[in-house]
C-alpha cells in the first residue's frame, strides 16, 4: 500500500477491534492530515467524526491523541528527533504520526502498558505505513519508553518480556 494514501479506518475488517484500537486508527488518519496538509485540528476532527465506524471508537482517547499530539508536537518531535538516524523531514507522515501517538501515550496514558503502546503503534505502522516502517517506529518508541516508564520497562526486561 502506498503510504501517502492510507486506507480509511472503516475499509478493513475490524469488527472485533477494541474501541481504543479504533481510536488510534482514526487519530492516525487525523494526524496524517495535519502533518501532510497542515490542516487545523478542529477541521480535521469534524471530518474524522463523520467517517464510517467512528462511533465505535473510544472518543475520549481519540480526542486526547488528536489534540494532545498536535498541542505537544514540538516536544514530542524533540524526543523523536533525538533517536532518529535521519532528518525528521525524511520520516514518512504515517511513521511520524505513529510515533506521535506512541510518545503521547507513553507519557500521558499510564493506564496503557508500555508494551501495548508499542504493539499498537507497530501494528498501525504495519497496516498503514511503508514496508519496514514498523521497525523504525519500534526502535524509536523502544528508546523513548524508558524516559516515561522506566520501572515498567525495567521490570519487563528483568522478566524477559521486553521487546528490544
Amino acid at each position: 500500500m502506498n503510504e501517502a494514501t492510507p486506507k480509511a479506518p472503516g475499509t478493513r475488517k475490524s469488527s472485533g477491534k477494541p474501541a481504543r484500537s479504533r481510536s488510534r486508527e482514526f487519530a492516525l488518519q487525523a494526524l496524517y492530515q495535519h502533518l501532510v496538509g497542515q490542516n487545523e485540528a478542529s477541521d480535521i476532527d469534524l471530518f474524522t467524526r463523520d467517517l464510517s465506524g467512528f462511533h465505535k471508537a473510544d472518543i475520549a482517547h481519540y480526542d486526547a491523541l488528536l489534540y494532545g499530539c498536535i498541542e505537544q508536537a514540538n516536544d514530542i518531535d524533540a524526543l523523536i528527533a533525538s533517536r532518529l538516524d535521519r532528518p525528521m523531514g525524511e520520516i514518512s507522515p504515517i511513521e511520524h504520526a505513529c510515533m506521535w501517538i506512541g510518545v503521547y501515550e507513553l507519557q500521558h496514558c499510564l493506564d496503557v502498558p508500555w508494551r501495548v503502546v508499542l504493539n499498537e503503534c507497530i501494528e498501525l505502522a504495519k497496516d498503514f505505513g511503508g514496508t519496514d516502517g514498523h521497525k523504525y517506529v519500534n526502535a524509536v518508541l523502544s528508546g523513548v519508553a524508558p524516559l516515561f516508564r522506566a520501572a515498567e520497562v525495567e521490570s519487563d526486561r528483568a522478566s524477559g518480556k521486553a521487546r528490544d
